[in-house]
């Protein structure tokens, strides 16, 4: 598993962070060239087996395997956190529509990084083991 760059001990794989950092990478272009909102836009969710099932991942089908047989605890962490992400990507996508200017998409695009980016590195330090002492310190620093 470990060459697949799924975590033996968690049965969970970095590859699904890619998802959301493609969605933080486009926000954070926002400010600076206001018409890759329309790309930002074009983000769908998609849950963990989505995600794979709809990629080239080589090991894809090990990746969703080892994400349904992971520990019942340790998915449900994750998955709160993966959810908080597409709730907040979500909410942020539909104001963007309703706004009527750049300089409102670009400042939801800076207050949604900020919202995201420490929820991946949480995401990752499930993804890799991480003990709540971990996360607290992730969250505050």
């Amino acid at each position: 598993m470990r060459a697949a760059n799924i975590n033996p001990r968690t049965g969970l794989a970095t590859d699904y962070l890619n998802h959301f950092n493609e969605a933080i990478m486009l926000l954070e272009m926002i400010p600076d060239m206001p018409e890759c909102a329309e790309d930002f836009l074009e983000w769908q969710p998609l849950s963990y087996s989505e995600h794979f099932t709809a990629s080239h991942f080589k090991a894809r089908d090990l990746a969703i395997e080892a994400y349904e047989s992971a520990d019942a605890s340790v998915r449900a962490e994750f998955d709160n956190v993966t959810s908080a992400m597409t709730s907040i990507l979500s909410a942020v996508g539909d104001a963007m529509r309703d706004a009527k200017q750049d300089k409102t998409r670009s400042r939801l695009a800076e207050q949604a990084t900020g919202w995201v980016k420490p929820l991946v590195a949480m995401a990752g330090g499930i993804i890799n083991g991480a003990g709540e002492a971990d996360v607290d310190y992730i969250m505050t620093h």
